[in-house]
């Protein structure tokens, strides 16, 4: 028996989203009384691999399969399921983003698994097993049973804390089964965006609103998520404006994020919009109306003109990067 996790890698290097997964799986699997088993799939260096054991990976099963080296959901899903029946896994983790959520439903029917998506703690009880979920988009909780032997929990980002126990865990190469039915699908190519952190990837986002009045007011947002080291965001009535592109757009109808610093200037706080940032670790808003929805959501709030506050923060953030 043991608890399973899927930890992506972007380009050969893990992020502080696998790390977070390793920590909530080492501490289910203290829980359960069993062990930890990272999976990771594509070409990682045994030293990067390594760093998995830091955060309790007991045990790191790797793929180096050339046909899995891109995210194909049908063979991925024979992989991740293989991989939980050879290590006897009751639970199996991923990510609640994009690939986990495409995933997920296809090793629950794979495994004939009983499933919860954007889990946000650690389970009430392991019999029966209880899970907190995020529920109508951020706004409610619910306490999920799932009654399967098998379960699989797809973990909302930023809604754990980093444990770093420490150890060394045994690599060890694991070679799946696949056949062609697992590649029905072919990638032909893929473009990825250079020069730029991706907004789901992003660990500080400097988003804008309606607020900054019009495109050419949006130097400051770019100046500040550059020096941070952040992305953009924009809220959609700026995308609709032409503004901004639509890729930048966070929200209910566009991306879902959860960065650890979401900054939000000139954005009053729609429903529609606090449900696509509202996993974020710490929000900050900048506002001159101080009854803005904005404020009940934020950690952090300043009442007054973007215009005046940006600017100011900027030369902050360049004093205190000057003097580090």
């Amino acid at each position: 028996m043991s608890v399973l996790v899927y930890t992506e890698n972007w380009d050969g290097k893990f992020k502080k989203l696998s790390f977070e997964l390793i920590s909530y799986a080492h501490e289910i699997a203290k829980m359960l009384g069993t062990s930890t088993v990272a999976l990771s799939i594509g070409n990682v260096e045994e030293d990067e691999l390594k760093k998995l054991g830091d955060y309790g990976a007991e045990k790191i099963l790797k793929v180096e399969d050339d046909r899995v080296k891109n995210l194909v959901n049908s063979a991925y899903t024979s992989v991740i399921a293989q991989a939980a029946e050879k290590e006897g896994a009751t639970v199996i983790i991923l990510s609640n983003n994009n690939s986990g959520k495409a995933l997920a439903p296809r090793i629950s029917v794979r495994l004939k698994a009983g499933l919860a998506s954007g889990v946000a703690a650690l389970p009430f009880s392991t019999d029966p097993f209880v899970v907190k979920k995020k529920a109508f988009t951020g706004k409610a909780f619910a306490n999920v049973k799932i009654n399967s032997d098998t379960k699989v929990l797809t973990l909302f980002q930023n809604s754990f804390g980093i444990i770093e126990p420490g150890g060394n865990a045994e690599i060890e190469a694991f070679t799946p089964e696949l056949s062609d039915n697992d590649f029905r699908t072919e990638v032909k190519e893929i473009s990825k965006v250079t020069g730029k952190v991706l907004l789901t990837d992003a660990e500080i986002v400097v988003s804008g609103g309606r607020g900054l009045k019009s495109a050419e007011n949006w130097g400051p947002i770019e100046e500040l998520a550059e020096l941070l080291g952040g992305a953009t965001a924009c809220s959609r009535p700026v995308s609709d404006e032409g503004w901004r592109p639509h890729s930048e757009h966070t929200g209910q109808t566009g991306k879902i994020i959860a960065p650890n610093l979401y900054i939000a200037a000139g954005i009053s706080g729609a429903i529609q919009h606090l449900a696509g940032v509202s996993s974020s670790k710490f929000i900050v808003a900048i506002n001159t109306d101080k009854d803005a929805p904005i404020f009940e959501a934020a950690d952090y709030g300043v009442i007054g003109d973007t215009q005046k506050v940006l600017p100011d923060l900027i030369e902050a953030v360049k004093e205190f990067k000057a003097e580090a």
